[in-house]
C-alpha cells in the first residue's frame, strides 16, 4: 500500500459520498472513495427513483451508476475495502481498513445508516420486491394496492398516513399496544378510514416467490398466529448508523449518529460527516446529495 497522502478520503460510496467525490474532484483535489460493498448505497435497492429533481423515472442502479461514472470522470479513485477506524497523526488522518491503511489531509464520513431489518428468514430477497424502507420514495408504486407498515414511531406513523393517500388499504403493525410517536401523529393516523391497526403483533415470516405476497404474524399477548395478504410492506423500525468505529475521533449521539450540523463539520477538525449517518431531520436522496456537496467544499476549504 502506497504511503502517498490523498487530499480527501471519502468513507462510503453512496449518494452523499459519490456527490462529495464529484465536487472534491472538480475542486482539483485528489480523492479516494473507500466502499466495503457495491457503490450506490441504499438507492441501488430501489427499483425506480421518481423524486430526484430532473428525473421523471430512473432505476436506482442506473442512478448510482451515473453518479459513479461522474465521480470517476473527475478523478475519484474507488477502493473496495472495509474501513475499521480512523487514527490521527498530527494533521494527517489515517483511515484504517481490513487490509491496511490510507492517509489523507481531510476525511468525509458518508457511511450512511441502514434500515433496521425485520429479522426474519428470507427477508433479503424481497428488498425492492415488496419490502421497502421509504414511503416517500416508493409509495406511489402501491397506488390502489394493499400494504402494511411495521413500526410504532414517528416514521412509521408518518409513512402510514402518506400511504393511506395512495393505497387502497394500509395495515399498521406494531409490537406494542401504544405508539411511541408524537401525539399529533397518533391523532392523525386514526383519521383515514382505510388504515387498520394490528397491535401487540410481530411479523414472524414472509410469504411469496419472486415478490412479497403476504406476512406471517403472531400476537404477542395471545400467541395466536395468522397470515396477512399484502402487496408490499414498509419497514420503519429504526435505522442502524454504522459509526461505531469512529467514536474515538468524533462525537456520536446516543443513537449512533455523528454529531454534525448543516455545515457537515464534526467535532474533529478536518473530519466531516455527510448523508444519513449524521444528525439531521430529513434523510432523502436530495439531502444526501446536498450534504456531499457541502462536505466536499468544506473539506477543500480546510485543506487550503
Amino acid at each position: 500500500m502506497a504511503d502517498k497522502v490523498t487530499d480527501i478520503i471519502i468513507i462510503g460510496g453512496g449518494t452523499a459520498g459519490m456527490t462529495a467525490a464529484v465536487y472534491a474532484g472538480r475542486a482539483g483535489r485528489s480523492v479516494k472513495v473507500l466502499e466495503q460493498g457495491i457503490h450506490g448505497g441504499q438507492i441501488v435497492n430501489t427499483s425506480h427513483v421518481e423524486n430526484f429533481p430532473g428525473f421523471d423515472n430512473i432505476a436506482g442502479f442506473e442512478f448510482a451508476t451515473a453518479l459513479y461514472d461522474q465521480a470517476v470522470k473527475f478523478g475519484a479513485e474507488f477502493v473496495y475495502e472495509k474501513v475499521t477506524g480512523i487514527e490521527l497523526d498530527g494533521d494527517i488522518k489515517r483511515v484504517l481498513t481490513a487490509d491496511g491503511h490510507y492517509d489523507a489531509k481531510a476525511v468525509i464520513i458518508a457511511t450512511g445508516a441502514r434500515p433496521r431489518p425485520i429479522g426474519v428468514s428470507g427477508e433479503e430477497k424481497f428488498v425492492g420486491r415488496g419490502i421497502s424502507f421509504c414511503a416517500t420514495c416508493d409509495g406511489a408504486f402501491y397506488k390502489g394496492k394493499t400494504v402494511a407498515v411495521i413500526g410504532g414511531g414517528n416514521t412509521a406513523l408518518d409513512d402510514t398516513v402518506v400511504l393511506s393517500q395512495l393505497a387502497e388499504k394500509v395495515y399498521l403493525i406494531h409490537r406494542r399496544q401504544e405508539f411511541r410517536a408524537e401525539r399529533q401523529l397518533v391523532e392523525k393516523v386514526h383519521k383515514p378510514e382505510n388504515i387498520e391497526f394490528i397491535l401487540d403483533t410481530v411479523v414472524t415470516g414472509l410469504k411469496g416467490d419472486k415478490r412479497l405476497e403476504g406476512l406471517e404474524l403472531q400476537n404477542k399477548v395471545t400467541g395466536e398466529k395468522s397470515e396477512l395478504a399484502v402487496d408490499g410492506v414498509f419497514v420503519a423500525i429504526g435505522q442502524m448508523p454504522e459509526n461505531e468505529m469512529f467514536k474515538n475521533v468524533v462525537e456520536v449521539d446516543p443513537a449512533g449518529y455523528i454529531v454534525a450540523g448543516e455545515d457537515c463539520h464534526t467535532t474533529c477538525p478536518g473530519i466531516f460527516a455527510a448523508g444519513d449517518g449524521r444528525t439531521k431531520k430529513v434523510r432523502q436522496l436530495t439531502t444526501a446529495a446536498a450534504d456531499g456537496t457541502v462536505a466536499a467544499l468544506a473539506a477543500s476549504e480546510y485543506i487550503g
